[in-house]
């Protein structure tokens, strides 16, 4: 692994990857829709990251159990919201919108989490912030709305972006209490921990989708789709991404999630046929310009 990350330590590189790595994930949960259900793709994704980052956290493993001990409560919830609840949700709205959709609405993250922050953690907002908000409120709305306003007003949204806004809201709420983690514990330590609550609370909810009657259609694609869940976003985008943040910083690293909304649907385009409508456009300049207006100050630090 680390000749692995040594061939492409570049910051740059590395955020690349990830971010095509994660583009690359909602193409997958859109594409396999009808092979894999939503919480067998959740579910075996972190299974084999789960795997994969094992042999990393075991040096550490001596770290766990304290870490347990004082702060069981807040891994418990980061496990579930981040691990079980966001891909999850994000591969059930997956089943009936379209990758381009989802990824633009994932877009909104930055401004739920400012959102929550003001709202729980007592966090003041500046006007460029509220202004931001608004700004990238209304391009999701235009996108929920599909263009058409008489959408909001007769209430008529496709339920898949009601399920990726939930996603959105679970990964705000899973970035926001990061913040309360065990302080000195390994990140390989961490991931693994998380995945095991994020397994545990998926696992009756797999059961239960098994016993409704919906399996994985195996084949070499469904398989081939599976496992790149797993090893790319789920393993090597979370590897990649912590050694560029150590290198540049968060704040940098995070202006590369916005070649998502630019990645996503030109992967779309290509493996699914999924064009872009003109309403995205619409959607997407408003939700990265609400970005930009409210961490311009951020970004000039």
């Amino acid at each position: 692994m680390h000749s692995l990350i040594a061939r492409f330590d570049r910051p740059w590189i590395l955020l690349l990857l990830t971010v095509l790595f994660w583009s690359g994930n909602w193409v997958v949960g859109r594409g396999f829709r009808g092979e894999v259900p939503p919480v067998a793709l959740a579910f075996w994704r972190w299974v084999i990251a789960f795997v994969c980052v094992l042999p990393l956290a075991w040096p550490h493993r001596a770290q766990l159990l304290p870490a347990w001990r004082s702060h069981w409560g807040v891994l418990c919830l980061l496990g579930l919201l981040g691990i079980a609840g966001y891909n999850t949700l994000a591969y059930l709205g997956l089943q009936t919108t379209t990758a381009t959709n989802g990824v633009l609405l994932n877009s909104f993250i930055p401004i739920v989490i400012i959102g929550l922050s003001w709202a729980f953690l007592g966090k003041r907002l500046r006007g460029s912030e509220a202004a931001g908000v608004a700004l990238s409120l209304a391009g999701v709305l235009i996108i929920v709305a599909h263009g058409e306003p008489a959408r909001l007003l007769d209430l008529v949204v496709n339920p898949g972006d009601l399920w990726v806004m939930a996603a959105v809201l679970a990964w705000a709420g899973y970035t926001v209490l990061l913040q309360f983690r065990p302080a000195g514990l390994h990140p390989a330590a961490l991931l693994v921990s998380l995945t095991a609550v994020g397994l545990v609370c998926l696992l009756p909810f797999y059961v239960l989708e098994i016993a409704s009657g919906r399996l994985i259609h195996l084949s070499a694609a469904s398989l081939a789709g599976i496992a790149y869940t797993g090893i790319f976003p789920g393993f090597l985008g979370y590897v990649f991404w912590n050694r560029a943040v150590a290198q540049v910083g968060g704040t940098v690293a995070g202006l590369y999630i916005h070649v998502m909304p630019v990645a996503t649907p030109l992967l779309s385009a290509l493996f699914l046929g999924e064009a872009p409508r003109l309403y995205h456009f619409a959607g997407m300049a408003l939700i990265l310009g609400g970005i930009f207006v409210a961490t311009r100050r951020i970004q000039a630090r």
